[in-house]
């Protein structure tokens, strides 16, 4: 048998999650501070929806093909997506395509949860488009996050699609292996991806760092390594933020030319889910309590998610409900990282460090918030690229200012602000050591993330609690006033698939 021809295959990435009912829109700019990187410059870490370009570049080296790259942008999730920006970024990554054929596959990081102006479905108008240009019968598959929307549109479009399958989303370069396993396996005749989706009827939030989802994702692995013909099973959670028609929770099976099997994985999984509804979340306490039981504790540091206060869900991550808090029971030992307040970070950064200020800061972007702080503060630090892990990402949030709060006499209080330009949310505690504060040597630790940040934090910290404090992103979807989101779903309806379950 004559070896196979070499493959060409063309990568590209176009990545971010839309919180519909955020104010800050998402131009061009709010790509580049995230994450720009032109045909051929991506850097060597993935950048979470970005990782099929390092491991493509890693798989076709092995296999000896060519890996054909397109642009690569990711920004940190917030509301609208420009039309120019959205249309420009996309245009870019087609006009590459194009120029790159024949390719014998298209392989793509995206989100799945971006809208953009005249755009409901971005990831949808994008992947038909590619279709498109390469026909119907090049391989077109894709990575996805799971807080997204899977839209008839899209699976029309592609052949499969990997999600990532752990929440916080630690798996994301594993995935995009398995993605191109998948990939490389179907252009060399091994299987044929045939994709079954089933609809839950549902969102929900889906932290895989406690049951009962943890032993879900456990069990798709496991059923992954040993059904015949099932190549891969995701969850789709869907994400509450997005008012757009196809919003909810989905179930999908990828199988080797098996349409049956997967639908038959798909229900069975996907009803699984349905039948813990509600039962996902971890448990929330407001501001006052999370305080009182922070700083009652023996020891530190007692992390203190601000959880709907998250930039990563699209938020501005300038709430002070928390801190406000901390201030007024005199609390010490607290480092709070972070607030977004490029204002404020100009001014600390015009004044330079050492400086002693009287500053207003957070509490701007939206209603629910808190109100800004008044204070006098001292700058401690100044860092023109403050950068944090994520996994094996880099996450840009500087320029960023380190600043203590100070009382009446100019005597530090206790409390420590980290003030950031880059929105981003708290993923790990480099966060905290990127201007210079020492994480263990806290008592109290303030973030500003939903789950994300519970893989690198549980290991330092002595508890971790919950806090929903006030309500700067719309987390109870019974009540947001959706326009266009479907009513059939649960908690919108008791009982969407009508069997009393």
């Amino acid at each position: 048998m004559a070896p196979l021809a070499p493959k060409r295959i063309f990568v590209a990435a176009l990545a971010t999650e839309t919180n519909t009912f955020s104010p800050i829109v998402i131009d061009r700019k709010g790509f580049e501070d995230s994450l720009y990187a032109a045909p051929g410059q991506h850097p060597v870490t993935p950048t979470l929806c970005t990782a099929p370009i390092p491991v493509g570049r890693r798989v076709c080296a092995e296999k000896g093909w060519t890996l054909i790259e397109g642009t690569a942008a990711w920004a940190d999730p917030a509301g609208l997506v420009s039309r120019g920006a959205y249309e420009g970024l996309r245009d870019e990554i087609l006009h590459q395509l194009r120029a790159a054929l024949p390719v014998d596959a298209v392989v793509l990081g995206l989100h799945g949860a971006m809208v953009a102006q005249g755009y409901l479905d971005p990831e949808g108008d994008l992947l038909t488009r590619v279709r498109e240009i390469v026909g119907p019968d090049i391989l077109v598959c894709a990575e996805l996050d799971p807080h997204s929307h899977l839209t008839a549109k899209r699976v029309a479009a592609a052949d499969f699609f990997v999600v990532f399958k752990e929440f916080p989303h630690t798996d994301f370069v594993e995935r995009a292996e398995d993605l191109w396993r998948i990939a490389v396996d179907t252009l060399e005749g091994r299987v044929r991806p045939v994709m079954s989706v089933f609809d839950c009827r549902m969102i929900d939030v889906f932290p895989t760092s406690r049951e009962p989802m943890r032993g879900f994702v456990d069990r798709m692995i496991a059923l992954e390594a040993t059904v015949p013909g099932l190549l891969s099973l995701s969850a789709i959670h869907g994400f509450m933020a997005g008012d757009v028609p196809e919003m909810g929770t989905r179930m999908i099976a990828v199988t080797d030319g098996d349409a049956a099997l997967g639908a038959e994985w798909a229900e069975r999984l996907g009803r699984e889910l349905y039948a813990n509804r509600g039962r996902h979340m971890m448990p929330q306490i407001d501001e006052q309590v999370a305080v009182a039981q922070a700083m009652a504790a023996p020891a530190g540091p007692v992390v203190i998610a601000d959880m709907w206060d998250n930039p990563g869900g699209g938020t501005a991550g300038d709430a002070t409900v928390v801190l406000k808090e901390l201030m007024a029971r005199g609390a010490r030992g607290v480092a709070v990282g972070t607030i977004w307040d490029p204002v404020a970070v100009q001014l600390c950064f015009a004044a330079g460090e050492g400086a002693e200020m009287p500053l207003r800061f957070g509490a701007k972007s939206a209603p629910e918030t808190g109100e800004p702080v008044d204070a006098l503060v001292r700058v401690l630090r100044l860092e023109a690229l403050a950068e944090m892990r994520f996994g094996e990402s880099v996450v840009p949030f500087g320029p960023a200012a380190r600043i203590a709060l100070l009382d009446g006499t100019g005597a530090e209080t206790g409390i420590e602000v980290i003030l950031n330009t880059v929105r981003a949310q708290s993923y790990d505690p480099s966060l905290f050591t990127a201007l210079g504060i020492d994480p263990l040597r806290q008592k109290i630790l303030v973030i500003k993330s939903t789950n994300h940040f519970y893989a690198a934090f549980q290991p330092i910290a002595a508890e971790i609690l919950y806090c929903a404090a006030g309500r700067p992103y719309p987390n109870d979807p019974a009540t947001t006033p959706y326009r266009l989101v479907r009513r059939d779903i649960w908690p919108r309806m008791a009982d969407p698939f009508g069997e009393g379950a």
